[in-house]
């Protein structure tokens, strides 16, 4: 399939945003081994903005250049600061019109940096509408075929739920802090999170519980088998550094 410029192609990815942007790293901790699992990179402002202040200079024909300089950018600061876990890259499924020849900018940055591709995560956001589902599993696909792993940012909260795991099966489900919040004093919430961990299991999912920012919602989640965390409990997103981690006192190794 040859690019095609007219339709948001190769001319648009390459074209530099008239915008500088950053990267914040937020730790994704295994609270079994007290460790740093692997890091997310959040995009920011060049000054650290955050981010919603970046997505309002964004005007329509810059959404495929800004998704390339958003990988490039996560893989060279991730490099620079020597980031020696898995690291985890949101992308925008509908940015991508050619998986093949979307992902060349950030196996360059690879090359370039020295950073290891096999530790990269590409995350899709549930939240993001998909207007073929079959589209995103393309993407997904090619990206596992490439070497990458795949996670499913947010599930629970958008349009793909438990139809998409029936298609594919990615990496890691991340679950949204929708059903995170309070879940120590839900029980709703609980026996919903102990249905979908019973199902992921099954399926050789790995799991990470997202927007944790309570000891109480920490330990409802280990109750349920989720070792895998990141909130603010932790550590807020540090911009262009690692932020040390605070390890509260029941969930220490």
């Amino acid at each position: 399939m040859k690019p095609d410029d007219s339709v948001g192609g190769c001319g648009q990815c390459r074209q530099e945003l008239p915008f500088e942007i950053g990267m914040a790293f937020q730790p994704i901790v295994d609270i079994r081994s007290g460790s740093v699992f692997a890091y997310e990179a959040l995009v920011r402002g060049g000054g650290g903005e955050p981010a919603g202040a970046v997505f309002e200079k964004l005007e329509e024909g810059m959404l495929y250049g800004f998704d390339q300089a958003c990988r490039v950018k996560a893989v060279e600061t991730a490099a620079e600061l020597g980031v020696a876990v898995p690291l985890s890259i949101n992308f925008m499924p509908n940015a991508v019109y050619q998986p093949r020849h979307c992902i060349q900018s950030t196996l360059a940055a690879c090359r370039r940096t020295g950073f290891p591709m096999d530790r990269i995560t590409f995350e899709a956001s549930e939240t993001e509408r998909i207007t073929r589902q079959g589209r995103l599993i393309e993407i997904l696909s090619e990206y596992r075929e490439t070497g990458f792993r795949t996670a499913i940012d947010d599930f629970g909260s958008g349009f793909a739920g438990l139809s998409l795991l029936a298609n594919f099966q990615p990496d890691i489900v991340k679950i949204d802090m929708e059903l995170v919040r309070g879940i120590d004093g839900s029980g709703a919430r609980r026996r919903i999170l102990d249905g979908i961990m019973d199902i992921w299991g099954g399926l050789g999912i790995q799991v990470i519980a997202e927007g944790v920012e309570t000891a109480a919602e920490m330990e409802t989640l280990a109750d349920a088998g989720v070792a895998l965390m990141q909130g603010f409990l932790f550590a807020r997103p540090g911009f262009r550094a690692l932020p040390a981690v605070t390890w509260p006192e029941s969930g220490s190794a």
